[in-house]
């Protein structure tokens, strides 16, 4: 639903003109300039306007740019002075006091835009003349980086401040500032194109045109999404600091859209607007086509510019009939289970809660009541429960910037505090005030909460975030820090690793669980930095997780042991892979379970994972079989065709046994998977075998079976493993299964598990420590590592005879001789007697020697039989005895 309310306060100061820009100081502080030479500050705490500045006669305002207020991790309250671009060529810098401080000739003709770079280190100019000018803090002019034929009307930095982007007529052009680098350049649209946005969270580009569209690109040019043609051309787009919005502006329109169609909110975002005075009530339009969240047609002109304010909850629009239009997001909406949330007003929450469901707790029936609640007729502007008629209100002293609800808590951020609600109870929330100088970052496993959220106003206007980690804490991000509270708003810790630039991070770059907070370094895209919550200190050996190309989406599974978390990863290829967090030196594995992954998420109370895959929908029921038996991955997975999401879907949530999808057209679907394999999981989880057999057994599926077969290996159940293996058919992996329980000693037992997990370091490590020499050297020799098998006997000075004759053996077996130099190497600083056996064996003149079989056999007999004294000298262990490493 859309509100609007005109703001017709006598006190307001207006513009007689046409407004040309505006920018926001503070949270609650706008500039506007216009054609009649003012420059307005208007105070939306107030509701006053007041004249900074009257300009000269001859200087008519064409764009506005505050300095960045966050410069080397240091972060100012509000900004002090501006750059402004003129119709007289020349752009000026003026202090918030409203005082030139300089004015610098910059092109011929109008200068059409100006930007200050991400660390206000250098800002560019773009003008009539079709030059692109880089200017230094002082005013200085550094260089001129490229000339056109024609004007270039806009121009925005690149997230790393290496590249500029800038119109020219119809084409897109992003060049590095580097002389030799290569330019991108593409047609992006079929009119000439008026302005160009880049945002530096989610580093995509928004770009419109005198074709009356507006069109979302990747930063290789690649588009994403193209508008609709509109009634007019477009004049103005702005990306939201976090990067989860974007809004549009034309003649008689504000439009309000989605990154990609898709948004962390479970549902779509409204405009609650106001205008300054002598505007009159536009028309509301609701809108929820392609990626459109909400509509107006405002009574504006058109919108020339648009400047979203630093906590990202309101825009303000530069309007052509000489008003300035104030918009507020409003009717965002948050679901966890029963419980759903609703933004009505900005310091007002709507709370619905489906009670007389009692504990049945199906996900399908919550599916069903949340619609009929949905659909209810609208009683003077408020939904009513169609259960029990009962709505409840939360109310917030100061502005909302961001909320969270997930495992069973509601996290807000306010402009000034953060408030903790337990479903348990929502009338008593603990609140604390959040630090001078620190914006909040709010957000819940899985992706169903918020990404960056508004930061502290007043002292500090960067987006906030937050994120929870099932019961025992959450995350708040700013742009000066990462910080964990605990839900009874104690600060746990602060992790902090070099170079890091909060005020960038976005949802697919930072992931937490209970034990483990995973964050990619924005600067090197390659590695990723992992801590543990309670210390805020490194995991493990302290080094980062790295990889071959660049992470594009992390996700930290949220249930089980600390030693067995898993964090799963699309990188830049969109190849999905998983690998385990624990790092003590020994390189882990990382293994790819998935190609052509654009989103995914984890279930939020099992170790079930789900992504969208080219074209389907697929759940890893147990994406840890890759580290058991990589050939049972694809009997594990569930998949669907995923045609019917449409272009670019996005996963909301998985709670439960519920997938939620936002398709590209902004619409929600609910898939319902199997709620049989959390079943499975739990009883897992609880050691309780025979019930997970019996599951296995009731529901008749396959994809069980392998699931149980897995887990029972990865937890050293032999016996159920067997079990599960006959059931799927894997008849070479019971007999292989069979035979590890016939063997007479734990350590060898446990040793073959690994090996039938591929752990084969492991697996010898363990025999070794356990003194059983021959083992460890028969295991290499079954698996034909010759070298390794040698070089053991050889350092513990037995069983080289055993080596050699099995060596021997092989070779005879292929028909191959000898050519293995350690071999010969070895066997030269042997006795006599083995450099005798040595020559006959690898002479090609003579005859190979028979070697003693019998002779052999005896000294493995002897091994085993002292192995079996061993475990006689030790109380019995069943086979299936499970192990905690």
């Amino acid at each position: 639903m859309i509100f609007l309310r005109p703001n017709v306060s006598p006190k307001v100061l207006k513009h007689k003109e046409l407004v040309s820009c505006v920018g926001w100081t503070t949270a609650d502080e706008l500039y506007s300039c216009s054609d009649d030479h003012q420059i307005i500050k208007w105070n939306l705490l107030n509701g006053e306007t007041t004249q900074v500045v009257k300009l000269h006669d001859d200087i008519y305002p064409i764009d506005l740019h505050w300095f960045p207020r966050s410069l080397g991790g240091k972060r100012q309250t509000q900004a002090e002075n501006f750059v402004l671009t003129s119709s007289d060529g020349k752009f000026h810098f003026i202090s918030k006091t409203g005082r030139v401080e300089k004015s610098v000739e910059a092109h011929c003709g109008a200068v059409l835009a100006g930007r200050w770079n991400y660390e206000g280190t250098a800002f560019v100019t773009v003008g009539e003349d079709g030059q692109i000018k880089i200017w230094s803090k002082s005013g200085m002019l550094r260089s001129t980086l490229a000339q056109q034929g024609t004007p270039i009307y806009s121009v925005a930095w690149g997230p790393d401040a290496e590249k500029i982007l800038y119109t020219s007529g119809k084409q897109l052009i992003i060049k590095p500032l580097q002389p030799n680098a290569k330019v991108l350049q593409w047609k992006a649209h079929d009119g000439i194109i008026l302005k160009v946005d880049w945002n530096s969270v989610n580093d995509l580009i928004l770009s419109a045109g005198e074709d009356c569209k507006y069109k979302v690109w990747d930063s290789y040019g690649r588009l994403l999404y193209s508008s609709q043609s509109h009634e007019y051309p477009i004049t103005s787009v702005a990306w939201s600091l976090d990067g989860e919005l974007f809004a549009v502006g034309s003649f008689h329109t504000l439009r309000l859209c989605d990154k990609t169609g898709t948004n962390l909110h479970p549902a779509p975002c409204t405009f609650h607007l106001s205008f300054d005075i002598g505007s009159q009530s536009p028309n509301a339009v609701p809108w929820h086509v392609g990626w459109s969240y909400a509509l107006e047609k405002p009574n504006t002109g058109s919108i020339f510019n648009i400047a979203w304010s630093t906590d990202g909850t309101q825009l303000a629009g530069a309007c052509g009939n000489g008003h300035v239009i104030f918009a507020h997001v409003i009717e965002q909406r948050w679901v966890w289970k029963n419980f759903g949330i609703t933004l009505t007003k900005r310091r007002t929450m709507e709370l619905k809660v489906l009670t007389a469901l009692g504990d049945i707790g199906l996900d399908a029936i919550r599916t069903m009541l949340f619609i009929l609640v949905d659909a209810m007729a609208i009683k003077n502007g408020d939904v009513r429960n169609v259960l029990n008629d009962a709505v409840d209100l939360l109310e917030f002293r100061d502005r909302v910037i961001k909320a969270s609800l997930n495992y069973g808590h509601l996290v807000v951020s306010t402009s000034l505090q953060c408030y903790i609600f337990s479903i348990k109870n929502w009338n008593t929330p603990l609140i604390f005030d959040l630090k001078e100088g620190t914006k909040s970052y709010k957000r819940d496993e899985p992706k169903a909460s918020s990404q960056n959220l508004a930061a502290k106003e007043t002292k500090l206007e960067l987006p906030i975030s937050v994120r929870s980690a099932l019961t025992r804490h959450f995350l708040l991000v700013d742009g000066g820090g990462i910080y964990l509270y605990s839900y009874e708003g104690r600060l746990i810790s602060s992790p902090k690793f070099p170079g890091m630039r909060t005020d960038i991070l976005n949802a697919q770059a930072i992931s937490l669980s209970n034990d483990t907070l995973a964050v990619r370094d924005k600067f090197d895209e390659k590695v990723i930095y992992l801590f543990d919550p309670l210390s805020g200190k490194p995991l493990g050996d302290g080094k980062p997780l790295s990889h071959k190309t660049e992470f594009m989406e992390i996700a930290l599974d949220q249930k089980g042991h600390t030693n067995e978390r898993k964090i799963a990863f699309i990188d830049k290829n969109r190849d999905l892979y998983i690998t385990s967090v624990k790092r003590f030196g020994k390189e882990q594995k990382v293994i790819k379970i998935g190609t052509m992954v654009h989103t995914l998420a984890w279930n939020d109370m099992c170790n079930i994972l789900c992504g969208l895959q080219d074209t389907r929908f697929t759940v890893w029921y147990y994406p840890s079989v890759v580290y058991v038996d990589k050939e049972l991955l694809p009997k594990t997975l569930y998949e669907k065709d995923a045609s019917e999401f449409s272009k670019n879907p996005q996963i909301v949530s998985f709670v439960g046994s519920q997938v939620t999808i936002r398709r590209a057209d902004g619409s929600l679907i609910h898939i319902n998977i199997s709620p049989y394999p959390a079943i499975l999981h739990e009883y897992v989880n609880n050691s309780k075998w025979e019930d997970a057999i019996r599951l296995c057994r009731f529901v008749k599926d396959q994809t069980l079976w392998a699931c149980l077969a897995a887990m029972a290996v990865a937890n050293k159940d032999m016996n159920t493993a067997e079990v599960a293996y006959a059931s799927v058919g894997e008849i070479d992996k019971v007999q292989y299964i069979s035979s590890i329980k016939d063997l007479p000693s734990k350590e060898s037992r446990l040793a073959h598990i690994l090996l039938f997990s591929g752990n084969i370091q492991d697996a010898e490590t363990l025999l070794l420590q356990a003194g059983l020499i021959y083992q460890a050297i028969q295991v290499n020799i079954n698996l034909y590592n010759w070298e390794r098998a040698l070089e053991l006997a050889v350092k513990h000075k037995t069983h080289v005879d055993t080596v050699l004759a099995y060596r021997q053996k092989f070779l005879d077996d292929f028909g191959k001789k000898e050519t293995n130099q350690r071999f010969l190497q070895y066997a030269e600083g042997a006795s006599i007697l083995w450099k005798l056996i040595v020559t006959v064996l690898f002479s090609l003149a003579q005859p190979l020697l028979e070697v003693n079989w019998d002779k052999i056999k005896a000294k493995i007999e002897l091994e085993i039989a002292k192995e079996r004294e061993r475990a006689a000298a030790t109380p019995a262990v069943r086979a299936s005895v499970t192990i905690q490493h």
